[in-house]
C-alpha cells in the first residue's frame, strides 16, 4: 500500500463532487474521537488529528463543530469501528476500516461487494503478517526547516522513516507513537498536512494496467459505501 495507494485516494476524494460522501466519513471519524476522548482537541490527540484532516479536505468549521457536538448529544448514534480483511481480483490483498452503527448492515453489504466483484471476505487475522499498522504524518516542507535537526528529534519520540519529496514530506513511525509523534510536531512547529493511523503492506505486489481495472473497480465500491472509512491495499 503506502504512498501510490495515498496518490490514488486522493484521485478518488477529488471525484467526490460536493464532497458528499467525504464529509459524512470525516464527520463520523470526528464524533467518535470527541465521544471517546473528550470534545477538547487540546487534550485529544485523536480530535485533533480528526479536524485537522477535515479541514485539509476544505470541510466548513460549522460542520466540524456539529460532528463534535453530536457525541454529547442525548440521541448521539454509537459507533464502533470494524475491520474486514478479504481477497479482491488477482490476488490483491484488502484491508477494510469501517465505522458504523449497525455491525449486521455493514459485513452484508462489504461481503455483498467483495462477491460480486470477484473478491471475497477472509477470517479477521488472516492478513495480520500481510500488513503492520503505522503512524504516518504528512507535512509541508517549509522554508527554513532543518530536515536534519527533525529526524534527530522525532527519533526520541517513535520516528522510523522519514520521507521528504520536493515540498512534502512523510513521517512513518508505530503506530503506538502515533500521540508521541503528533504532539512532538506540533511542539516543533511543523506544518502537518495529515495524520493517520494506515496498514502498509509489507510487500506490495505490481499489477498491470488491466488487472487495477478490475482492482480499482472493487475498492471503488468498497469506498462508496456509507460505513467504510477507508481501504488499505498491497498494491506497489
Amino acid at each position: 500500500m503506502g504512498r501510490a495507494f495515498e496518490a490514488r485516494r486522493a484521485g478518488k476524494e477529488k471525484r467526490w463532487g460536493a464532497m458528499s460522501k467525504l464529509y459524512p466519513k470525516l464527520g463520523r471519524v470526528i464524533t467518535m474521537a470527541a465521544k471517546s476522548g473528550g470534545s477538547d482537541p487540546a487534550s485529544n490527540t485523536a480530535l485533533k488529528s480528526a479536524i485537522n484532516n477535515a479541514k485539509a479536505q476544505n470541510m466548513p468549521k460549522d460542520i466540524i463543530d456539529k460532528a463534535i457536538k453530536r457525541a454529547t448529544a442525548s440521541e448521539a448514534e454509537n459507533f464502533t469501528e470494524i475491520s474486514y480483511e478479504g481477497k479482491g481480483p488477482h490476488g490483491v490483498l484488502l484491508w477494510v476500516e469501517a465505522a458504523t452503527d449497525n455491525g449486521t448492515r455493514t459485513v452484508a453489504n462489504v461481503k455483498m461487494i467483495f462477491n460480486k466483484n470477484g473478491g471475497q471476505v477472509v477470517n479477521n487475522g488472516s492478513l495480520d503478517f500481510m500488513f503492520t499498522r503505522k503512524s504516518v504524518i504528512e507535512f509541508e516542507k517549509t522554508e527554513g526547516l532543518d530536515l536534519e535537526e527533525l529526524e534527530l528529534n522525532l527519533i526520541d519520540h517513535g520516528l522510523e522513516e522519514l520521507d521528504v519529496e520536493g515540498e512534502l514530506g512523510v513521517i512513518y513511525g508505530d503506530f503506538a507513537s502515533f500521540g508521541a509523534l503528533s504532539a512532538a510536531c506540533e511542539e516543533m512547529g511543523l506544518s502537518v498536512k495529515k495524520s493517520t493511523l494506515q496498514r502498509i503492506a509489507n510487500s506490495p505486489v505490481e499489477f498491470t494496467e488491466a488487472q487495477m481495472e478490475e482492482i480499482e473497480d472493487l475498492i471503488d465500491k468498497l469506498e462508496d459505501d456509507d460505513d467504510v472509512q477507508v481501504v488499505f491495499t498491497n498494491i506497489a
